[in-house]
C-alpha cells in the first residue's frame, strides 16, 4: 500500500536526520524549546555546545520565514540540557505537515522528554492587549491537516493517541509559579492554529471566540500533536504580539508580529529561563 510505504520513508527519513546529527554530536536533551516569531535571542542565554544549521541536515525541511534563523543549538541552561529551534517551519511555506512535525519527531529521537512551544499569537480573547503573553491550555485545529493522518509509524507511537491532556498540568502549574515568582503577568487560554499564510478574516475570529479561542496563529498544534502521539510531555506559551482581524484598528503584518515579539523577549526569556530551569528538577 501507498501509505505504507510513505510512513517507512518518513521514518526513514528521521533515521537518517538523526544520523546526520549524532555526527556532529552525541547530546542527549531533556527539553526541546522552539523559538517563535521575534523570540530567537533567547538562545544568548545557552552555553552552547553544538550547533547545527537545518541546511546541514539532509532532508530537513529549511525555515523561510524572516525571524526564524533556522538552527538547533545544543547547550545547558543553568545545568539543564536542552535543544533550541531557533525557527520552525510551517504548512503555508509548502511542506507537507509530515515535513512540518519532522523536526519535533527528530528531538523526541535524539531523546528530548519535554517540549517547550513558544509562537507569536493574534488576541482574540478581548481581556488581551499586545505584549501578554498566554500559557497555553488546550487547542484547536482549523483546517490544517492532522501530522498523523495516513499510516501509523508504530515506532513513534500508537494509532489513536489520546488528546485529553496534550498540554500536561503539571508542567503548566511550573509555569505559572515561574511567573508569579517573576513577577509576570500570566494569561491562560486556548490557541487555534489555522493554516496561513493569510490572516485571518473578521468573521474568522468571531467564530474562533465562539468557538472558545483566546489566541490564533500559524503554527504549535500539530507540532503538540506529533510530540504527545510519541509520549512527550508539552507545554506552551504565546505571546500576544496583536490584535486578531475585527479586533485590532490596524490592517495585521508580518513586521508588527515580529516587531512586537522582540518588544516582548525579556520579559518572554526570564518566564521561560525560570521555567525550564524548575522543570529540569522533574
Amino acid at each position: 500500500m501507498k501509505s505504507d510505504a510513505n510512513a517507512k520513508n518518513m521514518y526513514d527519513r528521521l533515521q537518517n536526520c538523526l544520523k546526520c546529527v549524532r555526527k556532529k554530536t552525541d547530546f542527549v536533551p531533556k527539553i526541546a524549546l522552539v523559538l517563535g516569531s521575534g523570540l530567537g535571542d533567547f538562545a544568548k542565554n545557552i552555553e552552547v555546545e553544538c550547533t547545527i544549521p537545518y541546511s546541514e541536515i539532509e532532508n530537513f525541511p529549511v525555515s523561510t520565514v524572516f525571524g526564524h534563523a533556522g538552527q538547533y543549538i545544543f547547550g545547558t541552561l543553568n545545568g539543564v540540557k536542552i535543544v533550541c529551534m531557533q525557527g520552525r517551519v510551517h504548512y503555508y511555506e509548502g511542506y507537507s505537515i509530515q515535513e512540518v512535525v519532522l523536526p519535533i519527531r527528530l528531538m523526541g529521537l535524539m531523546g528530548a522528554e519535554i517540549l517547550f512551544l513558544t509562537n507569536a499569537s493574534g488576541g482574540i480573547n478581548s481581556d488581551f492587549k499586545a505584549g501578554d503573553f498566554m500559557m497555553i491550555t488546550d487547542h484547536i485545529s482549523n483546517f490544517v491537516p492532522n501530522p498523523l493522518t495516513g499510516q501509523n509509524i508504530e515506532e513513534l507511537g500508537t494509532r489513536f493517541p489520546d488528546m485529553s491532556h496534550v498540554y500536561r498540568e503539571e508542567l503548566q502549574a511550573i509555569i505559572e509559579e515561574a511567573a508569579i515568582e517573576e513577577k509576570i503577568d500570566l494569561k491562560k487560554g486556548v490557541y487555534v492554529q489555522t493554516t496561513g499564510p493569510s490572516f485571518e478574516s473578521p468573521a474568522e475570529i468571531q467564530m474562533f471566540k465562539l468557538l472558545g479561542a483566546d489566541a490564533v496563529g500559524m503554527s504549535t498544534v500539530v507540532e503538540a500533536i506529533a510530540a504527545n502521539h510519541m509520549g512527550m510531555k508539552v507545554c506552551g506559551i504565546s505571546c500576544v504580539c496583536n490584535l486578531a482581524a475585527g479586533i485590532s484598528p490596524r490592517p495585521l503584518t508580518h513586521e508588527e508580529v515580529f516587531e512586537a515579539g522582540v518588544k516582548a523577549s525579556a520579559l518572554f526569556t526570564r518566564l521561560v529561563k525560570k521555567s525550564i530551569v524548575k522543570m529540569g528538577k522533574i
